[in-house]
């Protein structure tokens, strides 16, 4: 049967995450009715990554098999007219091999974290970023930060709830930059541990604020231990921003 690769963008606020859940409006739900409006059949979505509850993402990707070859134009046009009103747009679509799985072929998932660092609250960013109104030290995040980088056990910043058989993770890129009024947080790994970027965003945070200092942080990294990560970050500053293949 034909598969189909999609580039996706969503506002992940109104949704209980990706993953379609009995009962509660989802990413994964929304695409799959649009899908089948159009196809007449049912249709089954594979993603790269199950972003959670709030999280949104500007570079998400899922493929799909149907039973007939159509331009993937048409695919891509279908599906936004059926998915309209809501806040997700299939951004490209392509023809796929038989053997691509948006989840199992990926070799690398990058997010972005933004931290909107002022006194006033957001007016037209409100549930796209996390409001800290404390004055933080970007570089200092960033030096913490490269103190992440490389191969190690991540369970200080891995959710209590993490399927994931090890809490070993190769972490390839941590940057944090000034952008105006905002600090932009980006990581990027193979894969990623259940809210492990929330986790280290929110113990970055901490150092940024100057509660921690960057031993403090790598402390908490050697310790292998939950109950040593800091505050966890909002899921409305987080996006899914690429997944490379």
């Amino acid at each position: 049967m034909p598969r189909y690769r999609l580039l996706i963008e969503y506002d992940g606020g109104p949704y209980s995450g990706f993953q379609a859940q009995a009962g509660q409006p989802s990413v994964q739900a929304s695409l799959e009715r649009a899908a089948e409006a159009f196809l007449g059949m049912p249709i089954r979505i594979n993603a790269a990554g199950r972003t959670d509850s709030g999280v949104h993402a500007t570079g998400q990707v899922v493929h799909f098999e149907i039973d007939r070859e159509l331009r993937p134009q048409t695919v891509r046009d279908a599906m936004n007219a059926h998915l309209a009103p809501e806040p997700i747009a299939v951004l490209e679509a392509e023809a796929a091999a038989e053997d691509f799985h948006a989840r199992f072929s990926a070799i690398g998932r990058r997010y972005s974290y933004r931290i909107l660092n002022r006194r006033s609250p957001p007016a037209l960013e409100q549930g796209r970023v996390w409001h800290v109104k404390k004055p933080l030290d970007c570089e200092a995040m960033h030096a913490a930060a490269q103190l992440l980088l490389g191969v190690h056990d991540f369970t200080t910043f891995r959710d209590a709830q993490c399927q994931a058989q090890s809490p070993i993770k190769t972490l390839d890129l941590a940057l944090v930059r000034q952008a105006g009024e905002e600090i932009v947080l980006e990581f990027a790994a193979r894969s990623f541990l259940h809210r492990q970027v929330r986790s280290m965003t929110g113990s970055l945070v901490e150092v940024g604020s100057g509660r921690w200092s960057a031993g403090q942080l790598k402390a908490a990294l050697d310790a292998a231990d939950r109950t040593r990560c800091g505050q966890v970050a909002p899921a409305q500053g987080l996006y899914l921003t690429g997944v490379d293949y």
